[in-house]
């Protein structure tokens, strides 16, 4: 028995939610463990499209148990909502296969509104958030004054925990001429959803260590990617949590040796959402193509995503800090019309070549990609299952890119259908 963590090992929009739910046919268990609801994960079921933010991707299958643990934050009328765009599909949620932490941290109306103020005010600075108070969440539960799923037991409790917050954020919405935050409505509207979110609440700590011991399977759901980590990412255009491997053992409550794969989902070129560095950018008709061939738009925010070349220099770097196991190699089949094809092994700053990206923002900004270029392969690769039939010159890529991240490379994506996958290793089974 093998848990699998996955992760993005970019700057998320990997297709992490298709590769999830391919593995989840073998999990027992599906565990979310950090970010909200920007996370975006499309799944194309038999000609059905389900777009998550929430809830995790083993949602859609029947017999698997789906968590969402103490490390996410979460907007309750948001997960509701979905809880009920999701059922229209016809998929069955209850509380036997839907188990929410306790510990969760709540994302709260006045979250939403601060997120909203700093992106304004902040002009040409501002960090490309999603604007959904994701960032304004982690930073009451840092300062351990946030609202969690277990207060919602009590109204007595949720009116004490909501003075002590609404100080804090009453006091820089004064600072900044905003109209005070009033508790008593809010108040009302928690508890009158309180019963429909409580009946998910479990210790979820509790549960993981019963699935283990029962030798359940557990396929741990990254959202974002490496490099929108808090400590590891681009800083300060990251999220405000860490994505890494290592935090799904936090963000549910378990110990690092329950995880026993980490798998780094990974495009076959570079995308990325909202501001910062971009390396590889392409602003041409090559990165206008690879936008429209990718549909390449926020699953959340439905912002265009910006698009370059694949970077092997960074990719190899997330490889090593999160301690990926194996690849999986997703939207090939986007490279398919391209007669050049090329990949950054390197970088420039100011004439002198380095091999990682630099922590500096003003350094990350003067880099420059050193480029290999491959022929393409003016082919379809879409729906193909067997690395035999992939044409020669999409192996030759796919060989290189394995060579210079030093990582295996255990499947490829080529469409965004379930099935559509070639599989090299099974991560459950490595």
């Amino acid at each position: 028995m093998k848990n699998v963590a996955v992760i993005g090992s970019q700057w998320g929009d990997e297709g992490k939610g298709k590769i999830v739910d391919w593995l989840s046919s073998e999990a027992d268990v599906v565990a979310r463990f950090q970010g909200g609801h920007n996370a975006g994960h499309t799944l194309v079921i038999d000609g059905v499209t389900y777009k998550l933010r929430l809830l995790p991707s083993g949602i859609v299958r029947k017999n698997k148990i789906s968590i969402i643990g103490n490390g996410v934050v979460i907007d309750p009328w948001a997960l509701l909502e979905e809880i009920e765009e999701v059922r229209s599909k016809g998929v069955e949620i209850t509380s036997k296969n839907l188990i929410i932490s306790e510990s969760a941290n709540l994302i709260l109306p006045f979250h939403k509104e601060m997120d909203e103020i700093r992106e304004d005010i902040a002009g040409k600075a501002k960090i490309g958030t999603t604007r959904r108070g994701i960032g304004p969440a982690y930073e009451d539960k840092v300062g351990r004054r946030s609202i969690r799923v277990m207060d919602l037991l009590s109204q007595k409790n949720l009116s004490q925990r909501l003075e002590t917050v609404l100080m804090h954020h009453n006091a820089i919405r004064k600072g900044l001429g905003k109209e005070l935050y009033e508790k008593n409505k809010l108040i009302t509207e928690l508890m009158n959803i309180a019963p429909k979110i409580l009946i998910y609440s479990q210790p979820v700590w509790k549960k993981i260590n019963e699935f283990t011991k029962n030798k359940k399977k557990i396929l741990f759901e990254g959202a974002q990617g490496i490099l929108l980590d808090v400590d590891h990412g681009t800083y300060p255009f990251v999220t405000s949590s860490n994505t890494v491997a290592s935090s799904a053992a936090t963000g549910v409550g378990c110990g690092p040796q329950n995880i026993n794969y980490v798998l780094g989902i990974t495009k076959a070129y570079t995308t990325r959402v909202g501001e910062g560095p971009f390396p590889t950018e392409l602003t041409d008709k090559i990165g206008e193509e690879l936008g429209i061939r990718g549909k390449e738009f926020g699953t959340v925010t439905s912002r265009k995503r910006r698009c370059g070349w694949f970077d092997g220099v960074l990719v190899r770097q997330t490889i090593k800090i999160s301690g990926i196991d194996g690849i999986a190699l997703t939207k090939l089949d986007v490279l398919d019309t391209l007669e050049e094809i090329k990949m950054c092994v390197g970088y420039e700053i100011d004439g002198k070549k380095i091999d990682y990206l630099p922590a500096s923002l003003e350094e990350q900004i003067k880099v420059k990609p050193i480029y290999k270029v491959f022929k393409g392969w003016l082919q379809s690769t879409k729906g193909i299952k067997n690395l035999e039939e992939l044409p020669q010159n999409a192996r030759n890529y796919i060989k290189e890119l394995e060579n210079f991240i030093d990582a295996k490379i255990s499947s490829i994506s080529t469409s965004p259908e379930r099935n559509d996958t070639i599989l090299i290793e099974d991560p459950f089974k490595a």
